[in-house]
């Protein structure tokens, strides 16, 4: 409903944008539409927020955040705490988790609903470049925005039971811990996925067909998560590729290609995520496709001119806040701005397990490949040498990138919490700072932000509490 009456089934009502999906990009899209006077329908067949909300950001990290607290838990006494951990109990963290979600969830709807975006619960499809059909009913829209993100992938002859093989929707409502399991795939939902199973309790194997965990990141970060996982138990086969599975009597028994089979309760199918494209009406009506994806241009616009797509339907990163960045992006270009289009190696990405995994800009491989070994700078600093690490008792690594005599290119990070210092590295990379300029800022003390300081003072050739 808006201003009194039912727009969606008012024929005559054309608005400004129509969105096609309820998740981070769809949302934010609406949100700043509308903040700049646009009227809007936002279209969603499910829960208004997608799978960040519900089945994946948010979620995940309640699980990981019960996972912290069972390990805290078990390691008190090295604190001088006297607790005793008696156990996991699944409904309590799933009651906590669902608390958190339905928390957000409310939220978000009363600001959809504050900002008088026309909300429409439905399955829709695009009927021409310029309307959505949901629920019988046709709206018009002088733009159309794409935004029907993605779902587990997996691949051929693989069947997702939900049972005894599942996927990450699964795995988030699962009402048993196992006592074993197998994860194929150690990119960020495979390796978070491991991390929380472990601390519960759960014997833990990754199977990943490339030669490292997070294999998106930078090999030093990768090389440090493994030894991590090794020291907490974490198994892993890396450059092994999977040939197949079979139910034995009381669960699964996967196998790989060089001939290793693994046993285990379930096998967790964690290879990444797909667009949701097929069948709703976006090459009939002419929108350019590669593998599902919608083709997109720096502004999100599509091949055909009343036709944007944003989030993980668009082949870009797939992360919620690269979705709510593309949202607002085409927001504003339809409202008559000049938005700057996004920089996707200035976006943080994190990895949430323990430790965490956090990086801005680009790796020192991808530094060589584009300005050559000899103009390519590091430096890494130890954790070890910082007390507010030292106090939380984590191992990990920062390690900077810089063009010689110029900007720092890479910030990657290894260690606890390391996921709350990528906003200072963000800033680092994409205001080209100058390790000097970076060096010259004062970090308080004792706080792990310091790491960050320091590893710039030993790029800027004036190290502190750090040698050589």
């Amino acid at each position: 409903m808006h201003g009194g009456r039912d727009v969606a089934n008012d024929a005559s009502t054309v608005f400004d944008v129509v969105i096609l999906g309820g998740g981070s990009g769809g949302y934010a899209a609406a949100l700043r539409g509308a903040q700049l006077g646009l009227s809007v329908a936002l279209v969603e067949k499910g829960e208004l927020g997608g799978t960040c909300l519900h089945r994946g950001c948010i979620p995940t990290k309640a699980l990981l955040h019960a996972a912290e607290i069972a390990d805290e838990t078990k390691e008190a006494a090295e604190f001088g705490v006297l607790a005793t951990f008696q156990g996991i109990d699944i409904n309590g963290v799933h009651k906590y988790k669902d608390d958190v979600v339905a928390g957000l969830y409310k939220g978000l709807q009363g600001l959809v609903a504050s900002r008088k975006v026309t909300f429409v619960q439905g399955e829709g499809k695009l009927s021409s470049p310029t309307s959505v059909d949901v629920n019988g009913q046709r709206i018009e829209g002088r733009h159309i925005i794409l935004a029907t993100g993605s779902v587990p992938r997996s691949i051929p002859g693989l069947e997702i039971d939900g049972n005894r093989v599942i996927s990450s929707d699964h795995a988030l409502k699962l009402d048993r811990i196992p006592k074993s399991a197998v994860i194929l795939g150690g990119g960020v939902i495979g390796v978070e996925f491991a991390s929380v199973w472990k601390s519960f309790g759960v014997d833990v194997t990754i199977v990943e067909a490339l030669p490292h965990l997070v294999p998106l990141e930078d090999e030093n970060s990768s090389k440090l998560l493994e030894r991590a996982f090794r020291k907490r138990g974490i198994k892993f086969e890396l450059k092994a590729r999977f040939s197949g599975v079979e139910y034995t009597e009381t669960g699964v028994r996967v196998s790989t290609e060089n001939g290793k089979q693994i046993d285990a309760d379930l096998l967790l199918v964690a290879i990444g995520r797909g667009p949701v494209s097929a069948g709703l009406g976006y090459e009939e009506n002419g929108v350019a496709m590669d593998r599902g994806y919608v083709l997109v241009d720096e502004y999100m616009r599509t091949n055909v001119p009343t036709v944007s797509a944003v989030g993980d339907l668009a082949p870009t990163l797939q992360l919620a806040h690269v979705g709510f960045a593309e949202g607002i992006l085409v927001a504003e270009r339809l409202a008559g701005l000049k938005p700057v289009p996004i920089d996707y190696d200035g976006v943080p990405r994190v990895t949430y397990s323990n430790p965490e995994v956090a990086s801005v800009g680009i790796s020192e491989a991808k530094a060589v490949e584009l300005y050559g070994k000899e103009k390519v700078v590091t430096v890494k600093y130890n954790l070890a040498g910082n007390g507010k690490s030292k106090i939380l008792k984590t191992a990990g690594e920062i390690k900077l990138v810089q063009v010689k005599d110029g900007a720092v290119v890479g910030v990657h990070m290894v260690g606890a919490r390391m996921g709350e210092q990528v906003g200072e590295a963000q800033l680092i990379y994409n205001w080209e700072a100058l390790p000097a300029e970076v060096a010259q800022l004062i970090h308080a003390h004792p706080t792990q932000s310091e790491a960050l300081g320091e590893a710039h003072l030993a790029l800027a050739g004036k190290p502190l509490h750090a040698h050589d």
